[in-house]
């Protein structure tokens, strides 16, 4: 059991951590800014152009396709080098994602068929192409079982109706991976399909937006109205969306623990900064038993995520096939160990803690959404529980 990186890793580590503090963390001031003032729009807060140029240098640095398979044009590092990668990224509040975003990436090259892979998947695979997943709807969150949004066969097509909410980048996305119901008596179980959807395909709409917590995650809800489309639009197999869905929610959760240990490791080097150099009647607040223990717990909470998360990798990285139960303990692990993490790190530094100064309150808020979005952890402990319950512990204990 060997727990180094390889040195390929490392230098690609090194080269991301060099970028962000070079090119990212310079521009947080003005993603803090336009966060704060964008109110109720859905302004970026990194602007388009500034966006371009960052992706332009990264691509010149060679951190593009980091996962993509060399048929596609990529690096085929596999899922652990995307995660630190990602990692690093994180260590910057600026939100900023090297294409392709990996769960959709997972998806489409477990799924795509005959002309998907070269209209679909390769231009999305070489960052050509955007995309969205619509799963979500108003009755229909965790329960994925509760979709109602219908594709019925008509004359040779399918005919979509229903509607979507919370769906992120969906009037930026060149198309849609909508999950619809195709045979209500099978239910999740053979009885949901996934599609194609393109941007500006007659019947679609996205007619309004949810403002949140944090001006990063700004989604939007999205209309079929009679929205026709040929088989060629069907993902996968007719009826059989669930499991792909599953191991595409499982990458999402994968990423989302990733991105917790980089913005809690960036907390946790502010709070040492701060605690090292402030100080209070007297005595640094590094002298602080209550701050010396703030930092000891949030490094060590810090670590043992981290190893759950790289395993999670590793596993993807071996052809692992169900990883759900893993995927459920890295998310709850790392969400709510960074939102400790961060909440420690503010009160450390008081009142300017509070304050755009910083960027702690923007990821104190960033971090709660993490907990929600892609199943809120209560789900996730129920998900584990009923696993363990049903078959036992694992083998290897």
């Amino acid at each position: 059991m060997d727990f180094a990186l390889p040195e390929e890793l490392r230098m690609l580590r090194d080269t991301v951590a060099r970028f962000v503090r070079e090119e990212l963390i310079p521009h947080e001031p003005l993603v803090l800014k336009r966060e704060s003032e964008r109110g109720y729009s859905d302004t970026p807060p990194l602007p388009p152009e500034l966006e371009a140029g960052l992706l332009a240098r990264a691509k010149a640095l060679g951190l593009w396709g980091i996962d993509v398979p060399g048929e596609y044009g990529g690096q085929n590092l596999g899922a652990l080098a995307k995660c630190i990668v990602l990692e690093q990224l994180k260590h910057s509040i600026v939100p900023f994602v090297l294409p392709p975003d990996s769960p959709n990436l997972y998806l489409l090259q477990h799924t795509c068929r005959g002309e998907q892979i070269a209209k679909y998947l390769i231009p999305y695979a070489r960052g050509e192409k955007k995309s969205c997943i619509a799963i979500t709807e108003p009755g229909a969150g965790s329960d994925v079982a509760g979709i109602k949004t219908r594709a019925e066969r008509s004359k040779g097509r399918w005919i979509l109706n229903g509607n979507k909410v919370f769906i992120s980048n969906a009037r930026r996305a060149d198309f849609m991976i909508v999950i619809a119901v195709t045979d209500p008596a099978k239910g999740k179980k053979g009885g949901m399909t996934a599609f194609l959807v393109d941007q500006g395909t007659p019947g679609v709409s996205v007619p309004s937006s949810f403002p949140t917590i944090v001006g990063e995650y700004h989604p939007y809800a999205v209309y079929f109205d009679n929205v026709e489309l040929g088989d060629e639009q069907v993902l996968g197999e007719v009826g059989q969306a669930f499991i792909p869905l599953q191991n595409r929610l499982g990458v999402r959760r994968m990423e989302i623990a990733t991105r917790s240990l980089g913005l809690a490791a960036r907390c946790l080097a502010l709070m040492i900064e701060h605690a090292n150099q402030r100080v209070t009647f007297g005595e640094r607040l590094a002298e602080r038993q209550a701050v010396q223990w703030w930092v000891a717990d949030s490094y060590q909470e810090l670590e043992m995520a981290r190893l759950l998360t790289y395993r999670l990798a590793w596993k993807l990285d071996r052809g692992v096939n169900d990883f759900r139960r893993d995927a459920s303990m890295a998310k709850v692990q790392a969400t709510e160990m960074v939102s400790r993490v961060v909440d420690r790190a503010m009160q450390v530094h008081g009142g300017m803690g509070m304050t755009k100064a910083l960027p702690l309150e923007y990821i104190s808020r960033v971090t709660r959404v993490y907990r929600i979005t892609e199943g809120p952890s209560e789900i996730h402990r129920w998900t584990i529980a009923r696993d363990l319950l049903r078959n036992g512990l694992p083998d290897e204990w």
